[in-house]
């Protein structure tokens, strides 16, 4: 113990002058990196904006100028925008622009750009001054002032994290020294030899196997480097372009090629008979849409409901059949049940139960005993499925939405070791309206079997966190969001949900003005009608009747657009065995000849609703056709239909008439927002849209899909994945150190 503490002492003092000497480096860097990154940041705003600042320049109303400006400054680190004419004389800036700032520059007239840095009372700011030209003409400078104080907090925490570093390395080297001094001496020599040269950690061609004595540290070494590296990679999530490439290299190197696999009711193909043929069907849903981009990058298994009436027919001697048809990249297990089983388990207790009871859309759930013990039933007929798929002790399992509620608790139950990340896509109701739930409790229990529990906002987190704290007892964590229940923790957590970027569609490859032509020749319409586009499943929560009365008041309104203006509802039939969806079945229909009835002209009515299933290639063409998109839901977890609509508008124009009931609506402000109750706000979005300027349309548009790409389906899957493999990294850290502590310690030779 004295030779550990001869080396340990010296060692801690050497790292600590190595620490005092690192730091200033550390600050100069910090400093000349972020300076880089706000130049190349003005730059990109700046080339971004030059033409539409230009449109507005040569207009000459301030107004307009100003609200661009603050449209701009909605990233959280630019502080302020100006903009000089030709003669560097200052006629636009936003009110907190500095006073101190003009545009005087050394850099003479043939400036193009410049940035320098300013300490202000309020700390220091980064000014950039850029040329912006029209057709090679500069018509003005654009002035870009962002605020640095986030620099000081980068390098307090980089200071910090170096601080971890140096002291986990002073652990290592500390914790290796004092096992190293109870061996013989020579077999200390030869193992701190064997590590100071790296062979002791298997690198090189020349490698040579540690002494035996060495073998479980240097296991455990590698181990810890191997975390820390993914701990590191994790925070670096922002940097990171997210791709499916990208998710499979998380899959790769972040959780190890951990398996993966989902369990939702609705599959992603499903095989249909018709006369002598089978065809391959793609359901309207929002969660296949989202999910099965992600298991084409994991290559997992797919768990579902087989409700094909050919699924049977397509299926192995297993169960599985690999998708998609065309390029098979994961499979689907298939799961069985009986039509009572369905009646009860699917448009039972799910969708006549907690369907009407988590979405506010005044229609009364219903509840009954024989629903509620066939959910549990099917409930457990999968928890059996994962426990036979599951290839190891410790898989990744993502459970998918309201029909599993019970599930995550039953795969703990039998995978004490599995992961099990559960996503809620629809909202949680507030902690009084689910106590309506006679099995209320028992739902709670079950999710709190999730590791991660996660939900598309925040305030469905929160809705969660207080039924919780009404119906169990459980310990919350309300700073971290964790709840200790039953000697685990759940993680509930806010993932909004997204679609893949860019669409995977062939229609994308099909001109704009060619989908136009083909919508319009397929309805019948003229070559000038203006088209609006609604998109859902025959759904009381979806706002059909509500969007079709807004039609109906924005041509009372608007007599001259009658003709003109025609309304397309694609509803896809859902659920149709539940009374009260027939009823509104009836009710749409009945709406719309009533309207087209009022409106109806030579030319065409003005609403032409399709009630049938249509393939997402021809969802993505009416899309692409379409003026307008009229999203009105009542009450919705995310809706992606107002994000595909986004996405496919390459030419970025168009405009997203948005309810405000929707989980997009937080995400996409630039969206026209409305409250679909509010019949003659509605009318008057329908007029705005349609008489938007192309300018706006596309400014609008552009900000959205720069949205959507980034907070891409991959990210929406990968951030999840990523907290999965730091949960598990501090569950095996843990073990192992329970392991340690256990240890029998080393005979000394």
């Amino acid at each position: 113990m004295r030779l550990s503490l001869r080396f340990i002492l010296p060692l801690a003092l050497t790292l600590a002058a190595i620490a005092y000497a690192v730091i200033p480096l550390v600050d100069k860097f910090t400093l000349q990196w972020f300076v880089r990154d706000l130049d190349i940041r003005t730059s990109l705003i700046a080339n971004t904006i030059q033409d539409p600042l230009r449109d507005l320049v040569r207009e000459g109303s301030r107004t307009k100028v100003l609200r661009f400006f603050d449209r701009i400054m909605q990233d959280e680190r630019l502080f302020a925008v100006a903009f000089c004419d030709p003669s560097r004389r200052m006629i636009y800036k936003t009110a907190v622009f500095p006073a101190s700032i003009t545009c005087a520059s050394d850099g003479g007239d043939a400036l193009v750009s410049e940035s320098r840095l300013v300490n202000l009372q309020r700390g220091p700011i980064h000014v950039a001054i850029h040329r912006v030209e029209s057709e090679g003409t500069a018509y003005g400078y654009l002035m870009l002032v962002h605020d640095m104080s986030f620099v000081q907090r980068r390098s307090d925490d980089t200071k910090k994290y170096i601080f971890y570093l140096f002291a986990a390395i002073g652990a290592i080297v500390s914790l290796v020294t004092v096992v190293i001094a109870e061996i013989s001496w020579r077999g200390w020599v030869a193992g701190l030899k064997a590590v100071i040269r790296g062979e002791a950690f298997g690198r090189g061609e020349t490698t040579k196997v540690p002494p035996r004595e060495l073998r479980p540290v240097a296991r455990d070494l590698r181990a810890l480097i191997r975390d820390l590296e993914s701990e590191r990679r994790a925070r670096d999530e922002s940097q990171i372009n997210w791709s499916a490439d990208t998710l499979r290299g998380i899959l790769r190197n972040d959780l190890k090629g951990e398996e993966v696999l989902i369990v939702s009711n609705r599959e992603p193909y499903i095989h249909m008979r018709r006369n002598d043929r089978i065809e391959v069907q793609r359901p309207a849903s929002g969660l296949v849409t989202a999910l099965e981009p992600v298991m084409r990058a994991c290559s997992g298994t797919w768990i579902a409901h087989g409700s094909g009436n050919a699924d049977r027919e397509t299926a192995d001697s297993t169960d599985h059949v690999m998708v998609p048809p065309e390029r098979p990249a994961y499979r689907i297990r298939r799961v069985w049940l009986s039509k009572e089983e369905e009646a009860g388990y699917y448009y039972g207790f799910s969708n006549s139960g907690l369907w009407p009871l988590c979405h506010i859309a005044h229609t009364r759930p219903i509840f009954r005993t024989a629903d509620w013990n066939t959910y549990l039933t099917v409930n457990r007929r999968f928890a059996d499925t994962v426990v036979r798929e599951a290839k190891t002790a410790d898989p990744i399992v993502l459970v998918q939405d309201y029909h599993f509620a019970l599930l995550p608790r039953m795969i703990r139950e039998r995978l004490p070791e599995a992961t099990v990340i559960t996503f809620w896509h629809i909202p949680w109701p507030n902690a009084e309206a689910f106590g309506i739930c006679p099995w209320g409790e028992a739902i709670i229990d079950g999710l709190l079997g999730s590791s991660i529990l996660g939900f598309h906002t925040q305030f469905h987190c929160n809705n969660f966190i207080d039924a919780v704290d009404r119906y169990v007892e459980a310990r919350i964590d309300r700073e971290t969001f964790t709840i200790s229940y039953g000697g685990d923790q759940t993680a509930v957590r806010r993932y909004p949900i997204s679609i893949e970027w860019p669409l995977n569609s062939k229609t994308m490859q099909k001109p704009l003005l060619e989908c136009r032509a083909d919508v319009r020749k397929r309805n019948g319409l003229t070559a000038d009608a203006v088209i609006g586009v609604g998109v859902d499943r025959l759904d009381y929560t979806k706002g059909i009747l509500e969007r079709f009365l807004a039609v109906e008041r924005f041509l009372e309104l608007e007599p001259e657009w009658i003709g003109k203006f025609v309304f397309v509802q694609i509803a896809a039939p859902s659920r149709s065995s539940i009374d009260e969806y027939q009823n509104f079945d009836a009710r749409v229909r009945a709406l719309a000849r009533r309207i087209n009835d009022k409106f109806s002209n030579k030319l065409h009515e003005p609403i032409l609703l399709k009630i049938e299933h249509y393939d997402p290639d021809d969802v993505y063409e009416y899309y692409r056709a379409s003026d307008l998109c009229f999203v009105s839901s009542l009450h919705d977890g995310m809706n992606l239909v107002a994000k595909e609509f986004v996405a496919s508008r390459d030419d970025e124009r168009g405009v997203l008439i948005l309810s405000q009931f929707t989980g997009a609506s937080r995400e996409l402000p630039e969206a026209l927002i409305v409250n679909p109750y509010n019949v003659d706000q509605c009318a008057g979005a329908l007029k705005t849209a349609l008489t938007m300027p192309p300018a706006e349309q596309r400014d609008r548009m552009r900000s959205m899909r720069g949205l959507i790409q980034e907070f891409n389906v991959y990210r929406w899957a990968g951030r999840m994945l990523l907290d999965a493999g730091q949960m598990r990294m501090r569950s095996r850290l843990f073990a192992r150190a329970d392991r340690g502590r256990k240890r029998v310690p080393l005979r000394s030779v």
